[in-house]
């Protein structure tokens, strides 16, 4: 049976993977956004690659993969981080729910405790987006000098277009 310290170290690693992949992807989306301006790309990431939704060819997709990896790897860390990430709106989430939670009871009136949350809301989400944007500090890492692409699949997922990017 496994230690707790090798658990702690496969569970340390899948981590580390996935944040590397959302790095990945984010990237290739920026890199896919400008090579592709006016059309919708999206991703989700885990341990093994990512998912890239959205009509585009392997090879196209191939290229920029390629090309968003060389990017980070030569310092642009910046691209790890995307305006639209999941993380954003998971930020935002909690933030209006604990908006709600805090300032929608007690014994007032309907409106009352509509306009105070209002009050509360608007700031919160205000402030989402740039805390959305920093907190992906943590859900990606720009570092992904050991990773590069197995194999890229079509995929697809309902009526959804996608590719899988598998890294080794």
């Amino acid at each position: 049976m496994n230690s707790p310290n090798d658990l702690f170290t496969i569970f340390a690693d899948l981590i580390r993977r996935t944040r590397q992949h959302h790095a990945i992807e984010h990237a290739t989306i920026h890199v896919l956004g400008t090579r592709f301006p006016g059309q919708s790309f999206s991703g989700h990431s885990d341990p093994l690659g990512f998912t890239i939704y959205g009509a585009i060819g392997e090879g196209d997709l191939r290229r920029a993969v390629g090309d968003a990896l060389l990017r980070l790897q030569a310092g642009e860390s910046g691209l790890a981080r995307h305006p639209n990430c999941g993380t954003n709106l998971v930020v935002t989430g909690v933030l209006v729910t604990l908006v709600a939670l805090l300032f929608g009871g007690g014994r007032r009136s309907g409106a009352e405790r509509f306009a105070t949350m209002l009050l509360g809301v608007l700031p919160a989400l205000v402030l989402a987006r740039p805390l959305g944007y920093h907190f992906q500090r943590y859900t990606t890492l720009a570092d992904v000098a050991d990773r590069w692409v197995a194999e890229i699949q079509p995929v697809k997922i309902g009526q959804l277009r996608a590719q899988r990017v598998i890294f080794e």
